[in-house]
Formats: structure tokens, sequence, C-alpha cells
């Protein structure tokens, strides 16, 4: 498997270099050059086992079919559910994915916890060291620590919006105590937070200095493994061996998640529809509704996670509706970012409705969701996956397509939200339980570009 550019002026490079480079250096995304069909695995596999049949292709010819194979089942090993993402049913056609059995109880294990391994593996077979730096939203912070605390060939920099994660993801973050680990509070927005973390990769000197490399979802690897829960899902619905159809709605802010549905719909899963749901910071609704991509305001809201205006997988998208013409995407991007907005034709959007449909929710009608499900069912959700609950039932209209809706936090994770919905205060799980009396070590930066890049000099450097 070769990779290519989704800007189309970078060549083509092997896994190996997608994973450590993370962004192409034309500032592009990598995609397969092309999609590759599904190993159906047998009855009765593991999820480990599916996930290594799944993503073989994209890793054949990197790494051995026997090391792979085992990083994964000790990837997994690390969830506290033997199915590690099982699938519960709420009636009426809809079913829950819970990707939040990992170490910090969220969806972004479900990657990361490979993608730390597959890191060390390349990075120790190269006599290598790197430097991970991370914009987070609230959950790919932690779970990229956890991926690689104490890892000898990784020093990791994570770079969060002051104030604007919960204080659990907070605190999930910066009470990691290991000389590898360092957190940035950054006066601004997560969009800026990721905004730098692309000029730092835009300076190649710097880059080459510290060896820089990605661990968001701007990383192909991330967006590999989040396949997997596609193709679990729905054998867990329909059962090993069969192609009936199915949908999914998905929170999403970034575009990752749910661009993983499409990559597993491209590899010949019956995927029937990707229902993408937003909170108030409705980039992507708006453009599914329009067809035309313009920049607003962040609204901060009880889904931070989701607080997002720059959808940066939308790129990958992009790059296939183009029909795989790098240069149109990079005019697109130009143009997003010099006027605020581009409109795609109308032959594109055309194409992307035929799978995608765009859920908005506000705060109220989210807390509305936790409460009516807690209310029928005594489970607690999450804001986020309260947002794609709520998307889930306004769209899903066929009995015979059964849609499921992936639960992409702990409750736990948002005690106040859920208490403000329903009374009641999730609590967290017993190995977080004293997480409010750790110390915390986090630095508080301006959201300035020369500020990060001393940070980051100054802490791994030599």
């Amino acid at each position: 498997m070769q990779y290519v550019s989704t800007r189309g002026a970078a060549p083509a490079v092997g896994f190996a270099d997608v994973l450590l480079t993370g962004l192409a250096p034309d500032g592009g995304l990598y995609v397969p050059d092309a999609w590759p069909r599904l190993d159906q695995p047998g009855e009765g596999a593991t999820y480990a086992e599916v996930a290594t049949d799944v993503m073989w292709p994209f890793v054949d010819g990197a790494i051995g079919r026997d090391d792979f194979a085992s990083m994964v089942v000790d990837a997994y090993a690390t969830f506290h559910h033997r199915d590690v993402c099982p699938v519960a049913p709420l009636g009426d056609g809809l079913w829950l994915c819970e990707l939040f059995h990992g170490p910090t109880l969220a969806f972004k294990d479900v990657a990361l916890q490979l993608v730390g391994r597959l890191f060390d593996h390349e990075l120790t077979r190269r006599g290598e060291r790197a430097t991970i730096v991370v914009a987070t939203s609230g959950d790919t912070g932690s779970a990229a620590i956890e991926a690689c605390r104490g890892r000898s060939s990784l020093d990791i920099v994570v770079l969060h919006p002051r104030g604007r994660v919960s204080d659990v993801q907070r605190r999930q973050m910066t009470t990691v105590d290991e000389p590898n680990v360092h957190n940035v509070a950054i006066e601004g927005t997560f969009d800026d937070c990721q905004d730098l973390v692309k000029a730092l990769f835009a300076d190649v000197a710097f880059r080459d200095k510290v060896r820089l490399s990605a661990m968001n979802s701007i990383n192909w690897a991330r967006v590999m493994a989040q396949t997997v829960y596609y193709v679990t899902s729905h054998r867990a619905v329909h059962g090993s061996g069969g192609m009936a159809p199915i949908s999914f709605a998905v929170p999403t802010g970034n575009f990752g998640n749910v661009f993983a549905g499409w990559v597993a719909r491209q590899m010949g899963l019956p995927i029937e529809q990707l229902v993408v749901a937003s909170n108030t910071n409705d980039i992507l609704t708006r453009w599914l509704d329009s067809g035309t991509m313009s920049l607003a305001d962040v609204v901060p809201t009880l889904s931070p996670s989701m607080d997002i205006q720059v959808s940066s997988n939308l790129e990958r998208l992009l790059f296939e509706l183009a029909g795989r013409d790098g240069a149109t995407v990079a005019r697109q991007l130009e143009q997003f970012r010099a006027e605020g907005a581009v409109r795609l034709p109308d032959e594109a959007m055309a194409e992307v409705r035929e799978v995608f449909r765009g859920v908005r929710l506000d705060d109220e009608a989210t807390l509305a969701e936790i409460r009516s499900l807690h209310d029928r069912s005594g489970r607690f959700v999450d804001p986020h996956t309260a947002v794609g609950l709520g998307a889930a039932r306004q769209v899903h209209t066929d009995p015979d397509v059964p849609m499921v809706v992936l639960a992409t936090a702990s409750a736990a994770k948002f005690p106040d939200a859920v208490e403000q919905a329903t009374g009641e205060r999730p609590e967290l799980p017993s190995w977080l339980a004293d997480l409010h009396d750790r110390p915390e070590r986090v630095s508080v930066l301006d959201n300035d570009l020369d500020q990060v890049r001393s940070f980051v000099l100054d802490r791994v450097a030599g």
C-alpha cells in the first residue's frame, strides 16, 4: 500500500513514513492510493482478530503480520470490556456502540492505544526518537498521553484550549506525571490550537530538529483504526457473514470519526447512511445543507469536543469528491482560508448527500436527550453521545435498516452536564477515583506560535 497527499504535490510513501510524519510535506493529508476490499473474518472472531484483518491491507509491507497482530492484541487488552466496543440495543431500531471502555474513557483510545505501539515499534526499529505535538478539544490529548507515557522513543506535547474542556478531561491530561509528557493550555479555541500545530509542521527546520510527528486524526493511522468498530458493529447487529444494510449516527467535530465510516463503506461495508451529528458549532451541517463551507465563531457548549469550526479531516473527503485532484483541493482550501467560505460544485454535493446527512442539536436539546434516555432506561450518556442520539432519532425512519449511534465518551467524563439533565452524577471508575486529588502539571501560553515553538524546543530539543 502506498499513500498520496490530498494536495497532490508530495511523493507517494509507505505506511511507516505516513505514520511518523502525519502531515504530508505539501500540507495535505495522506490517504491510500486505492481502497482495499474487506476480508470478512469468520464466526466468533474477537475484536482484535477482526481489527487485524480489517487493517492489514493498510500496513502490509511495512510491518510483519505476526508483529502487527501482537500489537493489536496488546492494545485492546487495555480495555475494560471483553468485546472492546460492545453494541447494545436501545429499541426502535436504534443501537449504541460503546467506544469508551479504554483507559481514558473515550473513543480516541480505540485508535491511539494501537498508534502508540506502532510508533514505538517503528522508532525502535529505526533507532530514532520523535516528538508528538497534539491539539485537543478534550479527548485526544489524554488518549495520546496514555498511549505515549513512559515510552523511551517519544516526547509528547499537548495543546488544549484553556477553560474549554471539562474538568475531568483536563485532569486526565495534566495529572500524568511522566518526564516525556508536557501539557499546554492555550488562551484560545481548539481551532487556534489546531492552527498552531499545523504551523509547527509547516516550519521545516523546526520539524526536522525535534523530529515532529502527530497523533491527531490528521494521522492516517487514527482513521485506519477507527474503521474497525464500524465492521464489528455491523457484525453485532446483523451477525457475521451477512451484508444487510446499516446506518450510523456519529457525533463529530473534526470529521475523522465519521470519515472512518466512509472508508469502511468504500471497503465494502453496506452502510446506507452516515449522520453527521453537530452541536451549535455546525459548520458540517450548514455545509451539507447549503453546499458552502463557511466559518463562524466557535461557541462553547456542553459537548466541548465538538466545539470546532475547521474540520480538518473533511479534506480527505474533498479529495475524493474532486476525483483525487490534489490541485483542486489545494485551491479550495486556499480560498476557504482567505475568504472564510468556499462552495462545492452541485454534482459533488449530490454525491455527498447520497451518504451523509447533517443534524444539529443545541444544548437544550442535548440535555433533553440525556434526560429522556435516563428516564426510559436508567442509562447515562455523555453530551456528545446525546447529540448523536438526538440526530439519530430525527432521521431514522426505515425500520428495516438499523442505525447505530456511536457513544464517543463515558458519561463520567461530563458529570456536570449529566447531573444538570438527570439530577444524578455519574461516578468515575475505580482506577480514576482519585483523579481530582492528583496534582496538575500544565503551562499556560498565549495563542502565539513563537511562544509554543520555544516551549517545545526548551522541553524536548536535544
